[in-house]
């Protein structure tokens, strides 16, 4: 079968062995991946012919021997294990869940990594009603589905991005301000009571400086690759407060993922979330699609189809 695998400079599509499923696997035809900024860090890392991989939408193949999980036939989102953009994958049923017919798959593929990082994010955060909550970093795909979930949470968004092109779309997903983060430093803007953070750097610095006393901070990524300083009285000005980074592949050990994908499918089926797919490219050829990633010309997730 084919599989996407890391070559000298860019993916190529090569031959590689068919999967063996396990007892407690099902066999699943991949039908469109997603690709994660995460991923785009990974490609430069790994040795040439690795797999990559994450987020997955197809069909079961083959049910697991054991009989736990869905039947063939059945479609599926699932959250792979770094090596799902193949043809087939083995797959645990504690990792997928059930789509609805009307749900295209590359909707279905954008949902794992994303969704569920802004859904263990926002429950971190504690209580949102009525409560002002800050998103960095919001004209991404999971800054887009941040922004959806705390808004029906109850939440006042003020939604941050690095650049005028980013913002498009953000107030009809549920946003009540945008704002452009001032290169220049400095915590501008009106306090608030909860900051998601996936930039690091600068951009979290001075949202830091914007959080009431018994406010949250929730950090999950770090995408400028920069230290971070807190102002010397990071905490004692501001008492009560909560800080936690979320990893999320660490938190998928305490979860069941199977259970919070369903929770996921479900609010995009009933129109609740949007999984935001920007863009749909081919994965005979990824490159422009991945492009669109890298240069942060994507307001959303990508999508590769098979």
């Amino acid at each position: 079968m084919k599989a996407l695998v890391t070559g000298a400079s860019a993916l190529r599509l090569d031959s590689v062995a068919e999967p063996e499923p396990r007892p407690d696997q099902a066999l699943v035809e991949v039908r469109a991946i997603a690709v994660n900024r995460g991923e785009l860090a990974l490609m430069g890392q790994l040795p040439t012919g690795s797999r990559l991989g994450w987020d997955v939408a197809g069909t079961v193949l083959r049910a697991a021997a054991d009989g736990t999980g869905p039947a063939p036939g059945t479609r599926v989102t699932a959250l792979a294990e770094r090596d799902g953009w193949a043809e087939r994958i083995a797959l645990s049923p504690t990792r997928l869940t059930p789509i609805p017919d009307g749900m295209e798959y590359p909707a279905a593929a954008a949902l794992p990594v994303a969704g569920l990082t802004a859904l263990y994010a926002l429950e971190y955060a504690g209580t949102l009603l009525g409560r002002s909550v800050l998103i960095t970093g919001a004209g991404g795909g999971v800054g887009r589905m941040l922004v959806q979930l705390a808004a029906a949470a109850g939440a006042e968004v003020i939604a941050q991005v690095g650049s005028p092109g980013r913002a498009d779309g953000l107030r009809a997903l549920g946003a009540h301000r945008v704002e452009i983060h001032d290169a220049s430093g400095g915590a501008t803007g009106e306090p608030v009571d909860v900051l998601v953070d996936s930039v690091g750097g600068q951009v979290l610095a001075d949202a830091f400086g914007r959080l009431r006393p018994g406010g949250s901070v929730v950090c999950y990524g770090n995408t400028v690759r920069e230290e971070l300083r807190l102002p010397v009285d990071w905490g004692h000005a501001r008492p009560g407060l909560r800080l936690r980074y979320l990893h999320l592949f660490d938190e998928l050990t305490r979860r069941s993922v199977a259970r919070d994908l369903a929770s996921l499918v479900r609010l995009v089926a009933e129109g609740r979330l949007d999984p935001q797919v920007a863009a749909v490219g081919s994965w005979t050829d990824p490159e422009t699609a991945l492009d669109a990633l890298r240069g942060r010309r994507a307001n959303g997730k990508v999508v590769l189809a098979l």
